[in-house]
């Protein structure tokens, strides 16, 4: 068995990706293509809010055991690893040396350092800070037989993933972001158990997304590993929503060899509704009921979350959801039929502290999302650059917070390649279904500054139509690139990507007196121009200060006066722009950035937070904070 780092994920593109092949070649050459099923291959499971089951959390001690030329997986020649060196083998490693004095092992996941998962392996010790490549984690756990089914999942882990129980395979993984689950029934046993995952860091050019990133990696097992147990056919995918005609409409979609022609229901007890059908051949339903008169709908102001069961004979799950509806008329966002100014900042998922480890429990998300929703008086944040952890967008709902969700699809992405297609539609998958009941997200976005070429076009269109096949419900986004010109002495920004036909809402980074030589008094004389009548958000724009590093001229770049002058200057220019209906700034903290080494400012640190990485606010908060205050009132 081998595990190459460049191998594609467990489940192939199949037939449509064959079917989207003379698509993509048909624009490559500047063509028209024909329509094309584009549907996402179907992961195995999905197992919509897993933590609401009957669960075992293994979050907890794990063993690990570094593997930088991955023995563990194959030997010198290509062959199947020797015996001595297969980390996920169902032994004990001393037992078998002392009753064989001939045996050789190299290795001894029993005896091997612990961490804490869930947690990257950056932060488990000084050793690992650089450390790229497989690393093995292991745990022992008890199990009592019992009906049903049995899965194991994990919430994420960077970025290809290989899980081995009692010895022997269960699944394999790519992508880092997302979850991913596995039927474990018939691997477990009465008694002690164990499980071992293999996690291999390295990102090639193939990779969703390709190694060159502004991010820390933060590889490992980055959320929790539950064991779920669930009836023999279980609910794998239930969603609930409000349409844009007064409906609430649920579908439900089972599991299991019983799933056909299954009675199915989804309650809404505190609003006395209840949705019922039967599903299916495929296991499937639909269903829809008008909505009260006075239904109350969930928004920023007024965040409330409805509980809802969905039930399929013995299995019943629960969740809390809120109902609104979100949608574009000309250039307005239009949020539960009313315009709305979305009030933003750019988060990473990383935790306040000197030391983050992409480590997000409750109270670390709240921490950042509070700072946002009360410090800076927003209404909106955007999770760049992929898919943040369900404690967030959990979170965000409770809160009163719109959400930009968005898959990394970033920079250098190998747009030609048929099998990186496959990865981030895989990846965008299992983020709408994951996340579809949350009434926070507004936005699914499918890249972040690609530069315009036929292959990408088609590419990025083929994730867009999976967004509208897989939820009507919400708008579709891209943070895009813009071209400049002087026009008669003054520079003119045209908005004019290809790409804003296919999306709802257009999106731009701007950088204008940070990464270009304008001065910041010139900004606002700045005009803004786009070929499409659409509403425009400004994803990102951002200067770099260290905090406490002080210039009285406001001149030199890295300084709290800088950084503060850039934002009064860029929301100055932004006021100017008619069309424009979203800021979302980068970014509200300090982030680990590897690719920024300036010795005295930044040292592995991006510096544009508003605040440092332990959460000292730089003088440019209150500038973002006062305006959104003022925004607010109006």
């Amino acid at each position: 068995m081998t595990f190459n780092p460049t191998r594609r994920g467990w489940i192939g593109l199949g037939l449509a990706s064959a079917a989207l092949l003379p698509a993509l070649r048909a624009e490559a050459q500047g063509q028209t293509p024909a329509p094309v099923a584009t549907g996402p291959s179907p992961e195995t499971l999905t197992l919509i809010n897993a933590g609401a089951r009957d669960v075992m959390d293994l979050s907890g001690t794990w063993r690990w055991s570094i593997d930088p030329f991955r023995d563990g997986m194959a030997g010198f020649h290509g062959a199947e690893a020797d015996l001595g060196h297969r980390r996920y083998d169902d032994i004990d490693v001393e037992a078998a040396m002392t009753a064989d004095p001939n045996a050789l092992y190299e290795y001894d996941m029993d005896r091997s350092p612990t961490t804490t998962l869930p947690g990257s392996w950056i932060a488990a010790e000084p050793e690992l800070r650089h450390y790229q490549g497989l690393m093995w984690y292991r745990r022992d756990f008890d199990h009592a037989p019992g009906g049903g089914r049995v899965h194991l999942r994990v919430g994420a882990a960077d970025y290809q993933t290989v899980v081995y129980v009692n010895g022997e395979k269960a699944g394999e993984h790519e992508g880092g972001f997302v979850p991913f689950a596995f039927d474990v029934t018939d691997l477990l046993r009465p008694g002690r158990n164990n499980v071992t995952l293999g996690v291999e860091s390295v990102r090639t050019a193939t990779s969703v997304p390709p190694p060159v990133t502004d991010w820390e990696n933060y590889a490992g097992v980055t959320r929790e590993v539950l064991l779920v147990h669930t009836p023999a056919t279980f609910i794998d995918d239930a969603w609930i929503r409000l349409d844009g005609q007064g409906r609430i409409v649920a579908d439900i979609a089972l599991n299991g060899a019983d799933r056909a022609d299954r009675a199915v229901a989804a309650r809404l007890p505190g609003l006395n509704l209840t949705l019922n059908g039967r599903t299916d051949a495929e296991g499937r339903w639909r269903g829809s009921v008008p909505a009260p008169r006075r239904l109350a709908l969930w928004s920023p102001e007024t965040p409330t979350l409805h509980d809802v069961v969905f039930e399929a004979g013995e299995d019943r799950l629960t969740d809390r959801v809120g109902l609104r509806t979100i949608a574009v008329r000309g250039e307005d966002i239009l949020l539960n039929g009313r315009p709305i100014f979305l009030r933003g900042i750019c988060l990473h998922e990383e935790e306040y502290g000197p030391n983050p480890g992409r480590i997000i429990t409750p109270e670390a998300a709240r921490a950042l999302l509070t700072e946002a929703k009360d410090g800076l008086n927003c209404n909106f944040v955007r999770l760049a650059h992929y898919p943040h952890s369900e404690v967030t967008t959990r979170l965000a709902d409770e809160l009163g917070l719109l959400v930009w969700s968005e898959i990394p699809v970033y920079w250098r992405i190998d747009f030609a390649n048929m099998d990186t297609l496959g990865v981030a539609r895989r990846m965008l998958a299992s983020n709408i279904r994951r996340d579809r009941n949350r009434a926070s997200i507004a936005f699914w976005s499918v890249a972040n500054e690609t530069p315009i070429s036929a292959p990408r076009n088609a590419f990025l269109r083929a994730l867009i139509r999976d967004v509208r096949d897989l939820d009507d419900s919400r708008l579709v986004t891209a943070a895009l690139l813009t071209d400049r010109e002087d026009v008669d002495g003054r520079v003119e920004i045209r908005i004019d990507d290809p790409l804003v036909a296919d999306l709802d809402v257009m999106a731009v980074n701007t950088y204008g007196g940070w990464y270009s030589h304008d001065r910041l008094t010139d900004l606002p004389a700045m005009r803004w121009r786009s070929d499409f009548s659409k509403p425009l958000i400004f994803s990102e724009f951002g200067a770099g200060a260290l905090a406490g590093f002080r210039d009285s001229g406001a001149t030199r770049k890295f300084s709290e006066e800088f950084q503060a002058e850039y934002y009064r200057q860029t929301l100055a220019m932004a006021d100017g722009i008619p069309f424009l209906r979203g800021l979302s700034p980068w970014i509200l903290k300090d982030f680990r950035a590897p690719r920024r080494q300036h010795p005295v400012f930044q040292q592995g640190w991006n510096r544009k937070g508003l605040t440092s990485e332990t959460g000292r606010r730089k003088q440019a908060f209150a500038v973002l904070a006062d305006y959104y205050a003022r925004r607010a009132r109006r």
